[in-house]
């Protein structure tokens, strides 16, 4: 399996499970009504004491993932676990065929609901073009399973200093993948989880490229120096661009966290400090120059 995809066990598909070309668009269902008197007041005992609340049921393990793309690449991706697809379309003329046939192929019912209910179900102003699916979390790829190469191929991996929020990590994501890189590579903390709003800002990339966790972060590029890896950390003080640096072999491209930048034992494992030849701007958002990092990257390799 490639490593670039893999992050759990495989989970084998059954082709055909909806049958007839289209998933299984049935009726809208609201949620269900509980059981009991319908006035709202609890009902009373023999002794007229009213009954114990009633427990809640446990909140269902897993994670929501809503929109086409994020979507598409998690049905796409046999290593992640699937187990619920919810959608408030009338129809499978409204999906893309690419979506229509992936979920054809994964053993998966369809559960039509209103938008409302739908709604209900994800965190506040989700934007979830009517689709959303419940999966188990990807296992998480080691920093040499993401990482090692063979002698002689060039490979490229981006690996951020405490980046914080999830929307920046997801578009890095987008790019890496974008751009062909290996990985990207996080702090275990100071950095965002594997999350439906960075899934969805990954726009799919989350089930293509690994997100690899490090405990430590220069102890990691001590490791990516010994696999090979030329360490250049992007940093507006540099006295030389990206463009000017060595970048032909395999790179290890290290961004940290808008305003407070890089820290001292993460410079001090690069071999280089590089700049991007922005004019006017005193620097970019780190998802962006991460993407005019990448292209460079591949362009001069």
């Amino acid at each position: 399996m490639d490593k670039r995809k893999s992050g759990g066990r495989p989970h084998s598909a059954k082709p055909g499970a909806t049958g007839g070309g289209k998933p299984p668009f049935g009726p809208k269902r609201g949620p269900a009504k509980p059981a009991g008197k319908p006035s709202g007041r609890p009902a009373q005992s023999a002794q007229g004491a009213a009954p114990e609340r009633q427990r809640r049921a446990p909140r269902e393990a897993g994670l929501w993932l809503y929109g086409h793309h994020p979507v598409l690449a998690a049905l796409g991706n046999e290593a992640r676990r699937c187990h619920r697809l919810v959608t408030s379309v009338e129809s499978a003329d409204e999906l893309p065929p690419a979506l229509v046939q992936a979920i054809e192929a994964r053993d998966i019912p369809v559960e039509s609901v209103t938008r409302d209910v739908l709604e209900r179900m994800l965190p506040p102003g989700s934007v979830h073009q009517g689709l959303a699916l419940k999966v188990e979390p990807l296992e998480e790829l080691s920093l040499d399973e993401a990482c090692a190469r063979d002698d002689g191929e060039r490979a490229i991996v981006v690996v951020l200093d405490q980046v914080t929020d999830p929307h920046n990590v997801g578009a890095i994501l987008r790019s890496a993948a974008a751009f062909g890189a290996r990985a990207v590579i996080v702090t275990d903390r100071h950095a965002p989880g594997a999350t439906a709003v960075m899934a969805k800002s990954a726009s799919g990339a989350l089930d293509v490229i690994p997100l690899v966790r490090v405990v430590n972060l220069a102890r990691a590029l001590d490791e990516l120096g010994e696999m090979g890896y030329w360490r250049i950390a992007l940093d507006a003080d540099a006295g030389q661009s990206l463009a000017e640096c060595d970048t032909t072999g395999s790179v290890a491209i290290v961004l940290g966290a808008e305003g407070v930048g890089l820290r001292r034992l993460t410079r001090e494992r690069c071999d280089v400090m590089a700049k991007l030849p922005i004019q006017g701007m005193e620097s970019l958002n780190v998802s962006n120059a991460a993407a005019v990092a990448l292209y460079e990257l591949v362009r001069a390799g």
